[in-house]
């Protein structure tokens, strides 16, 4: 019989996540991940596997996270569903300026890292686009029973644009692009849906 484990495996989750996010797959060490989260490196492959294992962990705690955060701000009544479009537009705008650091999103980053080579994260990647998309377009239908946006209109073709805007705006926020554009960017794409 093994010794019990004698760490919280969500903390580690969440040190390892830090770390991956701030330095990226490839420039992650599985040496910088047990100093981040205090654990020798044989608790860790014990524990997780080996680096992917413990990336493929944390990039998908990582899409859950915000499948759910998304979700839980697009749902509710059709009244309010174009506010609710719009704040969660402005907010992934003002959020993006905030990242002074420029981390990004670390959905995003692992996607652009390591999509190419690594089916996992591939696929996991388009599946969690997938449901974003969808969560949009459920906002979107529910703003058009509303009268808000113009019923005539594709709800998922207008998902795929906003989705395509907001990944646009973290990507142009990542570079460098400043508060007011980002914001701008933001307030174009809400005043251009039919």
């Amino acid at each position: 019989m093994g010794r019990p484990r004698e760490f919280d495996e969500d903390e580690v989750l969440l040190a390892a996540r830090e770390q991956f996010w701030s330095t990226g797959y490839a420039g992650t060490s599985m040496d910088a991940i047990a100093a981040a989260t205090g654990l020798g490196k044989g608790s860790l492959y014990g524990a997780f596997g080996d680096k992917h294992s413990l990336f493929l962990r944390v990039f998908d705690g990582y899409c859950t996270d915000v499948v759910d955060a998304v979700g839980r701000k697009l749902n509710g009544p059709d009244d309010q569903a174009f506010e609710r479009l719009r704040a969660h537009v402005r907010a992934v705008a003002a959020s993006t300026a905030a990242d002074t650091a420029h981390r990004g999103c670390l959905l995003a980053k692992g996607t652009a890292e390591l999509s190419e080579h690594d089916a996992d994260v591939a696929a996991r990647s388009l599946h969690t686009f997938e449901i974003l998309q969808e969560a949009l377009a459920v906002d979107i239908r529910a703003a058009q029973r509303h009268g808000d946006i113009d019923p005539a209109a594709d709800p998922g073709q207008l998902a795929d644009l906003v989705l395509a805007v907001l990944r646009g705006i973290e990507a142009l926020g990542k570079a460098g692009k400043d508060q007011a554009a980002l914001q701008a960017i933001a307030e174009t794409a809400i005043s251009v849906l039919p």
